[in-house]
């Protein structure tokens, strides 16, 4: 801990992550009408947490840990909240996500629904918690407190376009997640039937050293399996993500999952003690799912189903660092879940707000408009040069990294693996690219245009796009040759008008400043890390150091 810091004042910190989202959470339910101040509460309170998320880094980059406990009922009674440098990335990673997924969604007027804000303030709650408890149970009760306002924001969804893939995603996003918690319950409660506590510091090597309890938490770390959508349990995630909007899809990639990733590191790392007698296991689940995700994405024909899909693949990659158990491995693993967090979420934004402007993200729909939309053509390019590991990108140290992991572990099948599916993700993402932002001409999906109303009765998703039949004119134009890439005929209708441009080049972009910068922001990031990445390996190495030997964490714990 740095010197002139009060440990006990920053250790009530801790608490507030989950009770200022709350409180504002209530306080925009009773203010819903105003929808300036739900807005104001909502940065404030996702600004705060990002602040507070760095400073808990800056605090732990010693490898300390900081401690607090909700409670007077005793030391290993009550609600335990602990923070070492693991955690703090991960809150400081989330932090930021939700920040640019909220201004994505309030610029593509989604966050104008009546609820969306307290739901995401409320799933805010939920994922600070599961990042800061110490105690399995209370894990899985902060794990509800997380999916309740998903299914929510899921359901806007339903509200707004409710067509048979969307009605029939959202069973499955509810059903697997239903499973998945059902499984940990009953997981958490063997557990404390065979070893009598659920508090990390008292499980500290129980699964390791008693088989009963080693059978109890496998119940456990299967329903994190499912969370984090691992093979054979994967295919929930590529066939619901793509059917809620694209803001909520952008905003779970970055949480749902990961925190099912961030649980694996953990409890293996304290509960198992990282024994290796089941890393091959793990080492064969995760190459499969590396794999399998990428061959999925092959044959998809929309943005969000192929970068669904790749999302599952880089799962894999990223959980291969617990499966080596080794420092190098661990801190490979960790580097690769913050980049990829951060490069998933600008590549569902980029082709999110092409969807939400305009009105489809299938492959040939919509094509050949990088001239129109330079701003988002660059945001996507960056971060799926990013995502295949090429440089100068954060994908390229990540991946990089985790090969020499994989082979100084001797894993030579994965080893090549990883470099197989590498090449069959930068062959997916120049499928997107030809599919939607190069091309041979420009065909309009529908006749979109900024909406008076995004409530309106002919607004879709969004807010922001409406669908307008052609008149004769525009389908008699629409239907002529095509001279040239460039010199095509497309269809715009704003203030009711219609307009035929002949000219994309020269054509005003859809896509304006404020939809696309979190886009861009997240792509600069990503090139930021890649460029300056012995800063990001530092503090993932100090979490590495902290997660094979959780001493100070345990020691920080049980205070």
């Amino acid at each position: 801990m740095p010197l002139g810091i009060d440990i006990d004042l920053v250790s009530l910190l801790l608490p507030l992550f989950v009770g200022v989202p709350l409180l504002g959470a209530g306080l925009t339910i009773i203010f819903r009408k105003a929808m300036w101040f739900q807005h104001v509460v909502l940065f404030a309170i996702l600004g705060a947490a990002l602040a507070a998320s760095i400073g808990l880094i800056f605090l732990t980059q010693d490898g300390s840990a900081i401690s607090s406990r909700l409670g007077e009922w005793g030391s290993l009674v009550g609600i335990p909240f602990a923070a070492d440098m693991f955690s703090a990335l991960m809150l400081t990673t989330t932090a930021l996500l939700a920040v640019v997924c909220a201004w994505f969604a309030a610029a593509s007027g989604y966050s104008r629904e009546p609820f969306f804000v307290p739901l995401t303030l409320v799933l805010m709650t939920g994922v600070f918690g599961t990042l800061l408890t110490a105690d399995i149970f209370n894990f899985f009760v902060f794990i509800e407190v997380m999916l309740v306002p998903s299914y929510g924001l899921y359901a806007m969804t339903i509200y707004r376009r409710g067509g048979d893939l969307q009605l029939g995603g959202m069973r499955l996003f509810i059903t697997a997640n239903l499973l998945a918690s059902t499984m940990l319950l009953t997981g958490v409660g063997l557990v404390y039937g065979t070893y009598g506590a659920v508090n990390l510091g008292q499980l500290y090597g129980a699964a390791k050293e008693d088989p009963a309890t080693a059978v109890a938490m496998s119940i456990a770390m299967l329903a994190m399996l499912i969370k984090a959508s691992v093979v054979p349990i994967h295919s929930w995630l590529a066939r619901s993500y793509p059917y809620t909007s694209p803001a909520v899809t952008a905003l779970f990639s970055g949480l749902h999952t990961k925190v099912g990733v961030y649980a694996l590191y953990r409890w293996y790392s304290i509960i198992y003690d990282g024994d290796a007698r089941w890393l091959w296991i793990l080492v064969l689940l995760f190459t499969l799912t590396m794999v399998i995700g990428v061959f999925g994405a092959v044959g998809e024909k929309t943005t969000r189903e192929i970068l669904t899909f790749h999302m599952v693949s880089q799962l894999g990659y990223i959980l291969m660092g617990v499966a080596l158990f080794t420092q190098l491995g661990m801190t490979a693993g960790i580097f690769y879940l913050v980049h990829h967090m951060i490069v998933k979420a600008s590549l569902f934004m980029s082709t999110g707000a092409v969807e939400v402007k305009y009105g489809t993200g299938e492959l040939g729909k919509i094509t050949n408009i990088s001239k129109r939309e330079p701003m988002m053509a660059v945001a996507f390019f960056a971060a799926a040069l990013s995502l295949a590991g090429i440089p100068p990108f954060s994908g390229f140290v990540a991946k990089f990294s985790l090969l020499l992991g994989t082979w100084q572990a001797g894993q030579v099948y994965a080893f090549f693996a990883m470099i197989v599916v590498s090449l069959i993700t930068l062959l997916s993402m120049l499928k997107i690219w030809k599919g939607m932002f190069w091309g041979d001409r420009t065909l309009p999906a529908t006749a979109p245009r900024q909406d008076q109303d995004p409530d309106g009765p002919n607004a879709t998703l969004g807010g922001g796009v409406a669908s307008y039949p052609e008149t004769p004119a525009e389908q008699a134009a629409n239907d002529a040759p095509v001279g040239s890439a460039t010199r095509v005929v497309t269809q715009e209708r704003y203030e009711d008008e219609a307009y035929v441009i002949e000219d994309t080049a020269d054509a005003k972009p859809r896509v304006g400043f404020w939809l696309g910068a979190p886009a861009v922001i997240t792509a600069l990031l990503t090139l930021a890390i890649g460029l300056g990445a012995e800063v990001l390996l530092r503090w993932a190495g100090v979490a590495a150091d902290g997660l094979m030997d959780p001493t100070t964490y345990l020691e920080a714990v049980m205070q």
